[in-house]
């Protein structure tokens, strides 16, 4: 009998893993996908934005709780990640967006800009990003991203 009840259980275990997996299967967005599309068009806003003015629906795209990491290493909290840096020639060079189940999804792109120096001199500034997305409450937010300067090809 505690036999029939442990392969009993072990079924169940097994049955709630493998459900759990399908729910968390990742796949690659197209860029005509209705979530691709969303996250396109606020990551594009997001970084325009240190060229220029926020716009206020990046107020609402990243979450309250939200944490980024600097390109110095340094942790962020949404009120910084709302600041115009000033910088010149914004440009978004590259979005990929990988979904995780229903409510999931990362978002890794390349960007660039003029930043300014010391002396008034302007540099080209490459940089590689991850963004962490989550749907709450059936709106898709920015929880996390992680910014790297890189070489500009």
């Amino acid at each position: 009998m505690k036999k029939a009840i442990y392969a009993m259980g072990i079924t169940v275990l097994l049955a709630m893993v493998a459900a759990n997996a399908d729910n968390q299967a990742s796949r690659w967005l197209s860029p005509n996908d209705p979530t691709a599309r969303l996250i396109t068009v606020v990551e594009t806003m997001w970084t325009d934005a240190n060229c220029g003015p926020q716009p206020a629906v990046l107020n609402a795209a990243i979450a309250d709780d939200f944490q980024g990491t600097s390109t110095q290493g340094a942790r962020y909290a949404k009120s910084e990640a709302l600041k115009v840096d000033h910088d010149r020639d914004c440009r978004m060079q590259a979005i990929h967006i990988r979904q995780f189940g229903e409510s999931l999804a990362m978002a890794y792109g390349n960007e660039s800009s003029l930043v300014r120096k010391g002396g008034g001199a302007e540099e080209k500034r490459c940089l590689a990003w991850t963004d962490t997305w989550l749907k709450r409450n059936g709106k898709w937010q920015i929880v996390a991203a992680q910014d790297n300067v890189v070489d500009c090809k």
